[in-house]
């Protein structure tokens, strides 16, 4: 199978009101055209609207941050995958370490989110990743198997509507990455476990790794096999920064 085309999402979290987003936006946007990346932009859900139809005319894509598993109802707060789709996404973050281990999202919730979040035909970004201690005690690999089999669907799974992003929860937000190797080695498995589920179609899936990637590391994280892109934080909002990640990535 050819080399997948690296994709380059930022994942601006809590951060950015209109004003501020839509400028972030139209910077990347402006920058993006000769990049040989796929762009992709998560503003918060009060500014996807106007953040997606600033990118419309541009090869960046935008996206939500979450969504609920219902299709609607009375979920105070919440947005559902349609709902997340009407407003410009094309992509929806799922399971995402601050949800898992701030807000208490199970595998079996993240399962109905990317079910959902394939009705409304987004593509989910499925995040998986081990804490500190589970590192330490040597259960990463394990840890990366039961959450892959538990939020992912059973069927319909494929690359057209399916990223998984690695995330190692003690590297995020901290300047701290794993070393190569430990990248290589819990890349490799998630291709080689999802290929033990799915087969052929496993290879079509995009694995991006999440984990303070800074335009410092990027060239060399995003040489590892199995990286085919990167789950961007604190980076992504700002334009230079981002543009430089992907730049590190079409190299």
């Amino acid at each position: 199978m050819a080399a997948l085309k690296k994709l380059i999402a930022g994942n601006w979290k809590m951060n950015m009101l209109a004003s501020a987003g839509v400028g972030l936006a139209r910077d990347i946007g402006a920058n993006a055209q000769d990049l040989t990346c796929e762009l992709l932009v998560c503003p918060p859900a009060t500014i996807l609207r106007p953040v997606a139809e600033t990118l419309a005319d541009t090869a960046v894509a935008a996206g939500g941050q979450d969504c609920h598993e219902a299709e609607s109802g009375a979920f105070t707060g919440d947005v559902s995958a349609a709902m997340v789709g009407d407003a410009g996404a094309s992509h929806v973050i799922l399971g995402h370490s601050e949800r898992r281990h701030g807000l208490g999202e199970t595998d079996a919730r993240v399962r109905a989110k990317t079910l959902a979040a394939h009705a409304a035909g987004l593509i989910a970004i499925v995040c998986i990743g081990e804490t500190e201690a589970e590192r330490d005690a040597g259960q990463t690999l394990d840890v990366l198997s039961t959450q892959l089999a538990g939020s992912l669907p059973d069927t319909g799974v494929t690359g057209a509507n399916t990223v998984v992003a690695y995330e190692p929860v003690w590297a995020i937000g901290t300047g701290r990455t794993p070393t190569l190797e430990e990248v290589e080695a819990a890349h490799g498995h998630i291709r080689t476990t999802l290929e033990a589920a799915l087969g052929a179609e496993a290879g079509a899936i995009r694995l991006l790794y999440g984990g303070s990637m800074k335009p410092e590391n990027a060239e060399t994280l995003l040489a590892v096999a199995n990286v085919d892109g990167g789950l961007i934080g604190g980076a992504s909002l700002d334009a230079e920064s981002f543009l430089a990640i992907a730049a590190a990535a079409a190299s």
